[in-house]
């Protein structure tokens, strides 16, 4: 099995998973999955653990997530796997009656350009857009509710402090290959996904086929310890996710 790389400092999602286990009056229990000890920087068992296989790209663009009370706790949260490979990724836990301070300073930072990503359909036609095209100056900060429909839905609802900014409507033909929750639709995306469409609508498309291939990588993995059975490295997810890393070849 790969080694695992160098320590790395945790990430925002990381800090705010450990800050809700902090609240928490007991134990948190995720629901199926493997039973174990589990690495702290994957939340996978240690058995299947996925640190060897983070990937890491540069990107323009950041991410704002903002969680709902335990989806930082659930190890098939994808909104880690944003964190684990977009540098600029921000997470914060959502609540009704209060806003965390450093989430309004961000928002109004003026290096960022903010997009509520979110169906235009639920939403004034005015503030909709399909496309990003950040002001002169400006990187695009992409907002992710992450959460399930009805608690994003709640969460878009009672957020007035995203009202000022555009939404970005999303379009895409494909079905989601998020296989870990079950989902009415096929259009619902996990949100790994959300971020990766969203980078491919900047250019930012090497990034955002890291990250597709690293959801899949992630997948394999947490299937494959909830079934007790070992992991693949040699399997076309790993081998896709590790030639997208490769540096590219030298002309002769």
């Amino acid at each position: 099995m790969p080694l695992a790389p160098p320590q790395t400092p945790p990430h925002s999602v990381s800090r705010l998973r450990a800050e809700r286990l902090a609240r928490s009056s007991k134990p948190f229990l995720a629901r199926g999955g493997s039973k174990g000890e589990r690495c702290e920087r994957c939340r996978l068992v240690v058995s299947h653990c996925l640190c060897a296989a983070r990937p890491t790209v540069a990107t323009r663009a950041g991410v704002c997530l903002l969680m709902a009370d335990i989806e930082p706790l659930k190890p098939s949260n994808t909104g880690w796997l944003i964190a684990d490979m977009v540098a600029d990724t921000f997470a914060f836990g959502w609540a009704r009656t209060e806003v965390d301070p450093a989430l309004l300073a961000l928002l109004a930072d003026p290096q960022w350009q903010p997009y509520v990503v979110f169906p235009g359909e639920f939403v004034a036609v005015e503030r909709v857009r399909t496309d990003v095209r950040p002001e002169p100056g400006k990187r695009p900060l992409f907002v992710l509710l992450d959460a399930t429909w009805p608690e994003a839905r709640k969460m878009f609802r009672k957020s007035p402090y995203l009202d000022p900014f555009p939404v970005l409507s999303l379009e895409s033909a494909q079905i989601s290959r998020y296989k870990l929750r079950r989902s009415r639709r096929d259009d619902h995306f996990c949100t790994s996904e959300v971020a990766a469409l969203c980078l491919d609508l900047t250019g930012e498309t090497l990034a955002a086929q890291t990250l597709d291939a690293y959801l899949d990588v992630f997948t394999h993995h947490y299937l494959q310890a909830k079934s007790q059975l070992p992991v693949q490295w040699d399997d076309a997810e790993h081998v896709r996710l590790r030639n997208l890393q490769a540096p590219p070849t030298a002309p002769c």
